[in-house]
């Protein structure tokens, strides 16, 4: 079994013009994620649209300047940074006690993140993240990511067209598959922002009622809002556990993306890599607390987009960084950004998902030890669990614990803490007697 070829790898800088259409590329995937989990959050603290475009702002710049600190001096690899989604539960349990107790504990959760990470206490963590983990951890993200997939490609503000939306997801999909097939180098490499292009364009002509669902373009709203942070420091013991739960959570989660990406490239120097990145995220989240912003987090889809696009190199996102950074003294342009249909976000995930399990598979089938029933075990329990808890109802969740909520209403979290159990725990044994 070959392993992943990469044209350009994870220190290589492309020529400008596949570095724009690579960066624009990243840009377009990160963009839904960081509209998506920025809109919650605004409409959970305030009611006009203004303030919300307002806040929408401190989140591009807080995602954009993120993704540049930590592709420059941070884990130094090619990972996709966003609002971290884990912690909208501490947000929404916290709201009864007002934003300054909630960000303070954002900020402190931040501040422990870090001081135990520079403490090198995750260092010691990179034996656990075996072959069978970072290629049961590949497969679950795509796994874990279906709920928002399926939310994408059938979400309308015209409920009729729910089924048409998901027959267009599915035929533009193949489209995709059968471009890929055809095409190589820079066509190959850039495909995502082609797809992205070619479906909004199709998708508009095919579907032009869907445009009667668009929402208004605001062209009139102030870009002031990094002189509008007034945090009122709160200590509220209650919300400060809840968000410290939610930093155990954030933090597997991080382990878990450095991994991926790191198991598929293979860089070199992986412990220092997992120091600067984690240290680097808790401060970014305690600043993005004293900002009274939803802090990023190293989001796991990135090993998709290499598998899919062939290219390891960090540089491409800087593009992505700086656009995001210019993007939040832009809230007209904010605003307007949603216009590419949630059916072509949809599609276009889905894709890379496929390439990210194809990319998983890889790794476990072509690994030296080979690939045993027990394998299949370790892969096997967390992907179920993973999906079952992904796809648990609302009313279900509320049931449980809230300070737990964080863990165990995650699916990737408990796909991660199955998956090693499974490896470490319970097939321990068996794997010693083979070593």
């Amino acid at each position: 079994m070959e392993p992943l070829k990469f044209k350009y790898g994870l220190d290589e800088v492309p020529p400008f013009g596949e570095l724009v259409f690579l960066g624009l590329q990243w840009l377009a995937i990160m963009i839904p994620i960081v509209v998506i989990i920025g809109n919650i959050v605004a409409g959970l603290h305030f009611d006009k649209l203004v303030e919300q475009i307002g806040y929408m702002q401190k989140v591009f710049f807080v995602v954009g300047a993120s993704l540049l600190v930590q592709l420059l001096w941070g884990h130094r690899l090619p990972l996709v940074t966003g609002p971290a989604t884990i912690l909208l539960v501490g947000i929404a349990a916290g709201r009864a006690s007002g934003p300054g107790a909630i960000y303070t504990a954002l900020a402190l959760g931040g501040l422990i993140l870090f001081l135990l990470s520079v403490a090198g206490l995750f260092r010691y963590l990179e034996k656990l993240f075996t072959p069978p983990v970072v290629a049961t951890i590949l497969i679950m993200i795509a796994f874990t990511l279906t709920p928002m997939i399926l939310d994408l490609s059938t979400s309308s503000a015209l409920p009729e067209l729910a089924w048409a939306n998901l027959c267009f997801v599915l035929i533009f999909v193949l489209c995709i598959f059968a471009v890929n097939k055809h095409v190589g180098g820079f066509w190959r490499s850039t495909l995502i922002m082609w797809a992205l292009i070619a479906g909004t364009v199709v998708y508009w002509l095919v579907f032009p009622r869907g445009l009667e669902g668009a929402p208004a373009v605001q062209t009139n709203i102030a870009a002031d809002f990094l002189f509008e942070t007034k945090l009122n420091l709160n200590f509220e013991p209650g919300v400060i556990i809840s968000f410290l739960v939610s930093f155990l959570a954030l933090a597997i989660n991080d382990l878990g993306s450095i991994y991926s990406v790191g198991g598929l490239i293979k860089p070199d120097r992986m412990p220092e890599r997992v120091v600067r990145g984690l240290s680097l995220t808790g401060v970014l989240n305690f600043l993005s607390g004293l900002g009274g912003v939803i802090g990023p987090v190293n989001f796991s889809l990135s090993p998709g987009v290499i598998a899919s696009t062939g290219c390891a190199s960090r540089f491409t996102l800087v593009p992505a960084g700086l656009i995001l950074l210019a993007l939040s003294f832009l809230p007209s342009t904010i605003a307007f950004i949603g216009g590419i249909p949630s059916v072509v976000v949809g599609g276009v995930f889905l894709y890379i998902m496929c390439s990210q399990i194809a990319a998983g598979l890889i790794m476990v089938v072509g690994s030296e030890k080979g690939f045993y029933f027990e394998n299949g075990l370790v892969i096997g329990l967390p992907l179920m669990l993973s999906v079952i808890v992904s796809f648990l109802p609302d009313g279900v969740l509320n049931t449980f614990p809230l300070i737990l909520r964080p863990l165990l209403g995650n699916g990737f979290v408990v796909g991660v803490l199955a998956v090693m159990v499974m490896e470490h725990l319970v097939f321990r044994e068996k794997r010693g007697d083979e070593q």
